[in-house]
């Protein structure tokens, strides 16, 4: 684009926003951007384009698209040389790391500080990886240099399949177990060997999106059953019966819950195996937090409770050894494999296609399930994570016209908006305009495919000094917040 024509967009956009050349100027001293009123001249005058940093900026200053001040002045191709992405991912969402993600990503290229709620990454939060995991990784890595088995490395399965045992799955054995690049990579591997065209899959609502995700690229139909968060956030088991029908193949459990933060107990998760029983249904369970478990309580893997059913269990390390950027992750197939043996060959296909997963993550597995637990640490009544959700919780009570339920493991929380206080009709909108406002970054509810606009969910990772900065800009943000 030329500087003529981005001054004249410049002067649209600022007359959109009833800004004058001083309000831009005041509004870039506040956010520490070097813009002067002889910067803005230029700009309008058509002599010069800003850098890309001040470009950033301007687009989020100014509540423009981020292809506002795009190039225009190419000639267009022909409709037919277009590249365009696949029909398959018109209906994939995952706002995870959606627009209000991008939005804070230029914000942080003009140079605004962000406070960020919104991913369970540990690292950068000060949760360092035990020391001996990085001993032994290093201490491995010339035996890492070529593909291992395509399910893993017999050390690293043989391990889970004792962290199996542990966990009463039964009917294991070390061919039933499948490392892989995170668990979100064996999320996708087995929706894609499972999903016909038009098969219904059950996934709860909230959900991890991934889920949804991979179940919809599949080709399959994601039909979400409600957690009720008047009963602690716990599935509605006649919402599931209601949706079962000839279609439905498998229903996905999240145990313990992200977005929610919630611990099943034994009586649901006994209902979910009687329901998939009389239905003859796949069990995928999710149980990455499963080590995350607070509050003296224990967890129960479901497939302990179905050995007359097939299940695929999911775990790895990424979130109770702080290693998420080693992507280790692990399938487990247990029960009655009998029922599943046409779908295990697509399973066997799939994996031997990708060849193997990361050879030096794997080689840690051995270390990490067999020795000393750091994460138990963190969740005790004096742990970091234990501490950080009592703080979290209470600061959300304590502001009108939010509440929640409490967690009991992960590290998520997921607070319910008033939105007839609040005047919410888009949730997106409201992420957006927190993150504008007070420079506060969450994922909104229907990022998790909840149907209301009215929740939003909040890592509370971070210490509680920066817990406590966010939640006073989000009290001071709500104390004034009515949606246009």
């Amino acid at each position: 684009m030329t500087p003529e024509n981005f001054a004249e967009k410049l002067k649209t956009a600022m007359n959109n926003m009833g800004y004058k050349q001083i309000d831009l100027v005041n509004l870039a001293q506040k956010e520490g951007i070097p813009l002067g009123k002889s910067h803005i001249s230029q700009y309008l005058s058509g002599k010069v384009r800003p850098r890309r940093d001040v470009l950033n900026w301007l687009t989020f200053a100014l509540e423009v698209s981020p292809d506002y001040f795009d190039d225009e002045d190419r000639k267009p191709e022909e409709p037919s040389s277009y590249f365009r992405k696949s029909s398959k991912l018109d209906n994939v969402l995952y706002d995870v790391r959606g627009p209000v993600v991008e939005l804070a990503r230029q914000m942080e290229l003009a140079g605004t500080h962000i406070l960020k709620l919104n991913i369970g990454n540990p690292a950068p939060f000060g949760f360092r990886t035990p020391d001996e995991i990085i001993y032994d990784m290093s201490s491995q890595l010339t035996e890492c240099e070529g593909y291992s088995d395509s399910k893993g490395l017999f050390s690293a399965r043989k391990a889970i399949m004792q962290y199996a045992q542990l966990k009463k799955l039964p009917n294991v054995t070390m061919e039933d177990i499948y490392t892989g690049n995170g668990v979100s990579e064996l999320i996708n591997l087995s929706m894609s060997a499972l999903l016909d065209n038009g098969d219904e899959i059950l996934i709860p609502s909230p959900d991890y999106p991934l889920w949804t995700a991979c179940a919809t690229l599949a080709g399959g139909k994601a039909v979400h059953y409600i957690c009720n968060e008047e009963n602690n956030w716990y599935p509605d088991i006649d919402d599931i019966r209601a949706k079962i029908n000839s279609r439905t193949k498998a229903i996905v459990v999240i145990n313990p819950n992200n977005p929610t933060g919630v611990l099943y107990p034994l009586e649901i998760l006994q209902q979910i195996v009687d329901l998939a029983r009389e239905h003859k249904l796949i069990i995928f369970s999710d149980e990455i937090y499963d080590r995350l478990v607070m509050d003296d309580l224990q967890h129960t893997s479901i497939a302990s409770l179905a050995d007359d059913l097939f299940c695929v269990t999911f775990s790895g390390l990424s979130k109770s050894h702080m290693i998420a950027g080693y992507r280790v992750g692990w399938m487990i197939l247990s029960g009655n494999k009998k029922l599943a043996s046409d779908y295990i060959q697509g399973i066997n296909m799939l994996s031997n296609m990708r060849l193997c997963s990361n050879v030096p993550g794997q080689s840690i597995i051995q270390t990490a399930l067999g020795g000393h637990q750091s994460v138990n640490n963190y969740i005790i009544p004096t742990g970091r994570l234990y501490q950080q959700r009592n703080f979290i919780y209470d600061a959300i009570e304590r502001i009108p016209g939010l509440s929640a339920v409490k967690p009991q493991a992960a590290f998520y929380i997921f607070p319910k908006l008033d939105i007839k206080r609040f005047n919410i009709h888009d949730d997106e909108q409201f992420a957006l305009d927190l993150l504008k406002e007070k420079k506060v970054l969450i994922v909104h509810g229907k990022g998790f495919n909840w149907p209301d606009p009215d929740h939003f969910r909040i890592v509370y990772l971070p210490r509680i000094e920066i817990l406590s900065e966010c939640m006073e800009k989000i009290a001071d943000f709500l104390s004034v917040y009515k949606q246009k």
